[in-house]
């Protein structure tokens, strides 16, 4: 289902709304500044009009008009328009001016403003003034019209400067409601990058901080939402951790009596060898346990900053060294350590996990007479643990995936897939990077744990 965005529904919802103001209002302006324009252009050709009906006059031959020829050239005088005017008597004869001046409309008589309307003349468009007067009892019909170029360019300015003004103001806006909208949602922004910014594990409440009320609900809902969260993992947790340790001591129990069973003399082999399978089997068991108690551990949300304390990283590997050994001499490995004081902080129930499921992979996954080195040193202010064996290895897309749960690379090792997840936790627990590469040489694979200062 396609999302919409509450900024894009903002914006259409503000600008859209906005633009249409903007045009209404251009338009509204643009009546306002041309009307009083035109009325203005109008009123000189009325003017024009009757200027040339005071100078009419009657006599006994007819209807006179005194217009020196230099007062035409005034009335004609204009550097962009073209001229024209005209009087005619009652028979409709042109008494002066243009003769081919268009036929004049009714209108303007007794003190009644003259009509003024468009028309063309010589093939131009003009706006015609049509004034009637009576001269000694004659009517006499006066017009005078203008070609509209001066108009055309004053129409023309006026529509440009609002056409400018109008982007100017719908620019403006825009970026106003831009800001606005983008300002408004930024508390959105701050819990989405709160939230992305988080860890699998971290399920802390959100900081209200300078929350909105409108979103407060929200905040409320999500910290509910992460509240039942923390519940079922710490019941998760506790459960775990209460079976595995649990089954520790039956299992050890169990382990006690097979192996009281196998030295017993006399045994058939059929049963010997039941035995000696059913040792493994809680052979396994027993490490699985382990390890998911030491999983349960290590698991980084439920780990108490408090519990650091400074440790001899160089000793911890050195109390694991005893078991490693017979393990490794099982299958003829050669074991070395390679270790310089070094101090970090960290709990030792958990680095001791660290380096025994590190330990233990590694003999695990090497053949038989391969080599497996364990070491560790000062690197600046904090210690690095290294473990290098000539094992198969890891590629390289795979080798985040090994630090993931119940992962195994092949089925013909033994393994619950939990070790280097339970190093992943306990690295993370203790702000330390863990990385994996291959090993100098042939083959084999390098798996370091940097710890922090």
């Amino acid at each position: 289902m396609a999302t919409t965005s509450i900024r894009m529904r903002l914006l259409k919802w503000l600008i859209g709304p906005i633009l249409l103001l903007n045009l209404a209002g251009g338009a509204l302006i643009y009546a306002l500044a041309w009307m009083p324009a035109q009325s203005a252009f109008d009123q000189g050709l009325q003017d024009a009009a009757g200027a040339l009906g005071a100078r009419l006059g009657a006599d006994a031959a007819g209807v006179r008009i005194d217009l020196p020829r230099q007062a035409e050239q005034v009335l004609r005088g204009d550097a962009v328009d073209a001229v024209y005017f005209v009087v005619r008597g009652g028979d409709g004869r042109a008494i002066a001016g243009d003769a081919d001046f268009p036929p004049l409309r009714r209108g303007g008589a007794g003190g009644a403003a003259a009509p003024v309307y468009d028309g063309a003349v010589r093939g131009e468009p003009v706006r015609i003034v049509a004034a009637l007067a009576r001269v000694g009892g004659h009517e006499v019909g006066i017009g005078v019209a203008k070609t509209l170029r001066k108009r055309l360019q004053t129409r023309a300015a006026t529509v440009r400067a609002l056409v400018l003004l109008e982007a100017l103001f719908t620019l403006a806006s825009v970026g106003l409601i831009w800001f606005s909208v983008t300002n408004g949602l930024r508390p959105l922004n701050r819990m989405r990058a709160d939230l992305n910014g988080r860890g699998g594990d971290d399920l802390a409440p959100l900081e209200a901080g300078q929350l909105p009320g409108e979103l407060a609900p929200v905040l409320r809902a999500f910290n509910g939402l992460l509240e039942r969260m923390r519940d079922g993992a710490r019941a998760q947790h506790d459960f775990l951790a209460n079976v595995a340790h649990q089954l520790r001591t039956p299992l050890a129990g169990l382990r006690s009596q097979l192996e009281w069973l196998e030295k017993r003399p006399g045994a058939e082999p059929d049963t010997a060898n039941s035995i000696r399978l059913m040792l493994l089997s809680t052979e396994r068991m027993i490490r699985q346990t382990n390890q998911l108690l030491a999983l349960a551990r290590a698991e980084p949300s439920h780990f108490e900053k408090t519990r650091l304390e400074p440790l001899a990283l160089e000793r911890l590997v050195e109390e694991s060294i005893q078991y490693f050994v017979e393990e490794a001499a099982k299958k003829a490995i050669d074991l070395g350590f390679d270790l310089r004081a070094t101090t970090v902080r960290g709990d030792r129930f958990l680095l001791r996990d660290l380096v025994d499921n590190l330990v233990d992979n590694a003999i695990r996954y090497t053949p038989a007479g391969g080599v497996v080195t364990v070491g560790c040193r000062p690197d600046g202010a904090g210690g690095l643990l290294t473990v290098e064996d000539s094992g198969p290895g890891i590629a390289p897309d795979k080798r985040e995936l090994v630090f993931n749960r119940f992962v195994r690379l092949d089925d013909k090792s033994t393994g619950s897939g939990l070790g280097l997840a339970i190093v992943r936790d306990i690295a993370l627990a203790h702000g330390a990077a863990i990385a994996i590469d291959a090993a100098p040489g042939a083959g084999g694979m390098l798996l370091s744990v940097r710890f922090p200062a």
